[in-house]
């Protein structure tokens, strides 16, 4: 398993994922991916990324376990998501249903399940309710920081 980074600022695992898929690269790479597009060429056609950092960014998602790159042909790779990349779904739904409300003008794709509409919503998989903010109690678990930063 890859070393996560440590990021400056509150321990956070939402800094921690940013650092590791916070650019617009990442995300995008993973769509494509998802979508089926395992190859360079895909990828790099259906991103719009410089091949350059589109390269990079493939090498660092191999590194930090997001990616796999299986050989297809003799120095030819396919890119396949692992466990943790796997993982970025419900990452990505959220991000695209959230774009089609705030980002454009018209949803540019539609993803159906069983043939309705998907409307991803956060719920608990204790109780079952939905999660919109209201009713939650935080708790931090980092030594040496609260709620309000770090402690003197």
């Amino acid at each position: 398993m890859p070393e996560y980074p440590v990021v400056p600022g509150r321990p956070c695992a939402v800094a921690s994922t940013l650092e590791l898929v916070g650019d617009r690269w990442s995300l995008l790479i993973a769509r494509e991916i998802m979508f089926g597009n395992r190859r360079f060429s895909q990828i790099a056609r259906n991103t719009g990324a410089p091949r350059d950092r589109l390269a990079a960014r493939l090498k660092s998602l191999v590194a930090d376990g997001i990616l796999e790159k299986h050989e297809y042909q003799a120095t030819r790779f396919e890119y396949h998501l692992t466990e943790a990349g796997k993982e970025l779904f419900p990452l990505l739904i959220a991000l695209l249903a959230w774009g089609d409300r705030w980002a454009v003008a018209e949803p540019p794709m539609i993803v159906e399940h069983h043939g309705h509409q998907v409307r991803p919503a956060t719920v608990c998989s204790t109780c079952g309710e939905a999660i919109d903010g209201r009713g939650l109690h935080w708790t931090h678990n980092a030594p040496g920081w609260s709620m309000a930063g770090p402690e003197a």
